[in-house]
C-alpha cells in the first residue's frame, strides 16, 4: 500500500505596489499565473479623491514632504497675485481697444474674442505643467521643444492676415503653442543654470543670465521694428524673413543646450557613463558628455551599457516564477533587472537614488559582456555580474562624485517604480 504523499504547502501569491504619476496600484500574481490589478485606497471618499487629484496636478510630487516649510503660503499668495493680475489685464485690454476708437457695443465682442485668444495660452500652460517630471529628466530636449513651439505659435500669428476670417482660431492656436512653450522654457531654465553653478552662485548666474536676455530682447525689438518698416512691410517680406529668423533661433538654442554640462543622472547620461567606464576604465565628467548627448531622441538603447530600458511597468514583462528568482538575486537592492530578447528591463524602487540606478546599469552591462563570451544562462550571468559590481562599486561612486556628478537622485522622467509590501 502506497504511503500518502504529504500535501504541498500552498503557493504564496507574488505581489507588489507600483507608483506611477503619483497613483499607486497593487499588482498580484495568483498561483495560476493570473495577474490582478487594484488601485490602493480605492475606498477613499469622493472629496478626498478630488483633493488628491488637485494636489497631484498643482503641487510637486511627494508634497508636503518634498518641499521646505512655507511653500503652501508662498503658493497661496502667488495664486492671488496671478488672479488679480489677470483681472487687471482684462480691464486694460478693454480700455486699450476702446481708446483705439472702438464703440462700446462692438468693443464688448472684440474684447471677449481677444480674451479668449489669450485664454488659450493658459490652457497650453496647464497641459504642459503635467510634464514636469519629464522636463527634469531631459531639460535640454524640452528647452529645444519650447522654442520650436514658440516659433510655431508666432508663425501662425504672422500668417493670420492671410485669412482674417479665421483670426480667432489662428491666434488662439498660436497662443496655445506659445503657452506650452513658456512653461517648458521656464521649467527647464533652472536645471540649465544649475549645471554652470560651481561655487553656490546660482542666484548670481540666474540674475546675469536674465540681464543678458533682457538686453538682447530690447535690441531684438529694435531690429524687429526696423525690419517691420522696411523689408517686412509686406506679407511677402515676412514670409521670407520669418523662416530665416526661426531657423537661426532654433539653431541658437540647440547650440546653447549642447554647451550645458548637466550633472544630474538620467537614463541617457547614466548609460553613457557606464559605457565609457567599461570601454576605458575612466568615468567621463558632465562636460565630457555634453556634446555627445542625443538631444532629440534621448531614449535610444546603448548596447555597450547593457541595452537597459528603465521605468516600464512590471506587468508588461514579468512572470511569477521569474520575479521570485530575480528577487533572490537582487535581495536588498532597490532595483530589479529582467533580461529580454532585445533589451534589459530595469525597474527601480520608489526611493531609489542615482547610485541604485548606476549599480543596476553596471550589472546589466557586465552581464551583457559575460553572455557574449560565455553564452551562459541569464540567471547565472546576472548573479556573476552582480558579484563583480559589488567589488568595484564603492570606488566607482567615489570617482563619479569627484567628477561632479550628482548621484543622490535619478531622474527617470516619471517612469513606473515599485514598492514591496
Amino acid at each position: 500500500m502506497k504511503k500518502k504523499e504529504p500535501d504541498k504547502p500552498p503557493e504564496v501569491p507574488v505581489y507588489w505596489i507600483e507608483i506611477s504619476d503619483s497613483i499607486s496600484h497593487r499588482y498580484q500574481f495568483e498561483p495560476d499565473g493570473h495577474l490582478s490589478v487594484s488601485v490602493v485606497n480605492d475606498s477613499r471618499p469622493a472629496v478626498q479623491r478630488m483633493a488628491d487629484s488637485f494636489l497631484n496636478k498643482f503641487f510637486p510630487s511627494g508634497y508636503p514632504y518634498s518641499v521646505n516649510e512655507g511653500y503652501l503660503r508662498y503658493t497661496q499668495f502667488r495664486a492671488l497675485q496671478h488672479l488679480t493680475s489677470a483681472a487687471l489685464s482684462v480691464l486694460s485690454t478693454q480700455s486699450l481697444l476702446l481708446a483705439a476708437g472702438l464703440r462700446p457695443t462692438p468693443a464688448q465682442s472684440t474684447v471677449v474674442s481677444w480674451i479668449l485668444k489669450d485664454g488659450m495660452q493658459h490652457v497650453g500652460k496647464l497641459i504642459c505643467s503635467n510634464l514636469g517630471a519629464r522636463m527634469d529628466s531631459e531639460p535640454k530636449r524640452w528647452r529645444i521643444l519650447a522654442d520650436v513651439l514658440y516659433d510655431l505659435g508666432t508663425g501662425l500669428e504672422v500668417l493670420s492676415p492671410l485669412c482674417p476670417h479665421l483670426f480667432l482660431e489662428m491666434a488662439g492656436l498660436g497662443n496655445f503653442a506659445k503657452g506650452m512653450a513658456v512653461v517648458a522654457a521656464r521649467a527647464t531654465r533652472l536645471p540649465i543654470y544649475s549645471s554652470f553653478a560651481k561655487e553656490g552662485n546660482l542666484s548670481d548666474l540666474f540674475a546675469k543670465g536674465e540681464a543678458i536676455s533682457t538686453l538682447f530682447n530690447v535690441i531684438g525689438i529694435g531690429a524687429g521694428i526696423q525690419l517691420a518698416s522696411t523689408i517686412c512691410s509686406t506679407m511677402q517680406g515676412k514670409m521670407v524673413v520669418g523662416p530665416l529668423l526661426s531657423v537661426l533661433h532654433v539653431y541658437s538654442v540647440v547650440e546653447e543646450m549642447r554647451a550645458a554640462p548637466v550633472n544630474t543622472l538620467n537614463p541617457q547620461r547614466t548609460a553613457m557613463v557606464v559605457a565609457d567606464f567599461l570601454k576605458t576604465g575612466e568615468i567621463p565628467s558632465p562636460a565630457d558628455l555634453r556634446y555627445r548627448e542625443d538631444l532629440l531622441f534621448p531614449g535610444r538603447l546603448i548596447e555597450d551599457a547593457g541595452s537597459v530600458k528603465v521605468g516600464r511597468s512590471f506587468n508588461k514583462f514579468m512572470k511569477p516564477s521569474k520575479l521570485k528568482e530575480l528577487k533572490q538575486i537582487f535581495h536588498g537592492e532597490k532595483f530589479i533587472l529582467s533580461p529580454g530578447s532585445k533589451w534589459v528591463d530595469m525597474v527601480l524602487e520608489h526611493s531609489a537614488t542615482g547610485e541604485d540606478a548606476l549599480k543596476g546599469w553596471l550589472v546589466a552591462a557586465y552581464a551583457a559582456g559575460l553572455e557574449r563570451s560565455n553564452h551562459e544562462r541569464s540567471a547565472c550571468v546576472l548573479k556573476a555580474a552582480y558579484d563583480k559590481v559589488n567589488d568595484v562599486f564603492t570606488p566607482f561612486i567615489s570617482e563619479m562624485q569627484s567628477k561632479g556628478w550628482h548621484t543622490d537622485r535619478f531622474l527617470d522622467g516619471g517612469g513606473s517604480r515599485f514598492a514591496w509590501q
